[in-house]
């Protein structure tokens, strides 16, 4: 099956990608509330300067916006960046984003007292050493002692079973329930597969079927744990969703002092 890159992927779903959640403003809200805590927990009380580099259309950004913080985006596809910012404006909040690829982040060094890197954007990074890089890139823009945040999928878990596909999702909009799914396809590697999403949204008497595809690298923790240490971060500590509130296993890492 071809599959297409990563930036054309999310150029195209940039539209529709707050039909993967039931409520858009409410997952905002709830994702805002685990991370603000992990910054809070790491860091102490008050508002940070946090780049998010994977920003999308801003569904982690205008949240921790919301909680105070001072936000700057940054994501592959242009076209989620703008919309981000867009969203963030009607919120009645200020979020600069650009498009960029998180492995050459057009930042200042230090600039940042937190990176995000959230909703299993980083495996969509192939290789080590793309990883590596990208890793390298976050390290450098973050302040001596900053907070690195990632969160992936449950990939212990799913490398153990390769499962085909993933839950339905199921979205309001003003013509009814859309409904998102995805079907994966392994590689032989056993590490990496190929993603069909497929979006079923309601128009008058039919439904418009959209069908994207990408690859992803299906990181262990223990994998990503070991280039994350490889590329200068200490502290590595991996939260369970029982734990953290989130959706998904957040990774936290410090930059360290020189």
């Amino acid at each position: 099956m071809p599959g297409s890159s990563a930036r054309d992927f999310y150029d195209d779903l940039a539209p529709d990608y707050h039909l993967l959640f039931p409520d858009w403003d409410v997952s905002m809200a709830r994702q805002a509330r685990s991370l603000d805590a992990l910054v809070r927990r790491h860091l102490g009380p008050g508002a940070r300067r946090i780049l998010d580099c994977a920003c999308g259309i801003g569904t982690q950004s205008i949240g921790l916006a919301l909680a105070g913080h001072r936000l700057v985006g940054s994501d592959l596809s242009p076209v989620a960046a703008a919309r981000a910012v867009t969203e963030a404006a009607a919120r009645g909040v200020d979020l600069p984003a650009t498009a960029a690829d998180m492995r050459a982040l057009p930042f200042a060094s230090t600039a940042f007292d937190v990176v995000v890197c959230a909703d299993n954007s980083l495996p969509h990074l192939l290789t080590a050493q793309d990883v590596t890089t990208a890793l390298h890139g976050m390290r450098r823009v973050l302040r001596d002692d900053g907070l690195l945040i990632i969160t992936i999928r449950a990939y212990d878990e799913i490398r153990r079973t390769r499962p085909t596909s993933a839950p339905p999702q199921v979205a309001q909009t003003s013509d009814g329930k859309a409904i998102t799914f995805q079907l994966w396809h392994w590689h032989e590697d056993g590490e990496r597969y190929d993603l069909e999403h497929f979006q079923l949204i309601p128009t008058g008497n039919t439904w418009t079927v959209r069908v994207r595809r990408t690859t992803s690298w299906a990181l262990t923790s223990r994998q990503l744990t070991d280039l994350a240490r490889a590329a200068g971060f200490t502290d590595l500590t991996w939260h369970t969703p029982p734990t953290s509130g989130h959706y998904q296993p957040i990774l936290t890492a410090r930059r360290g002092c020189p």
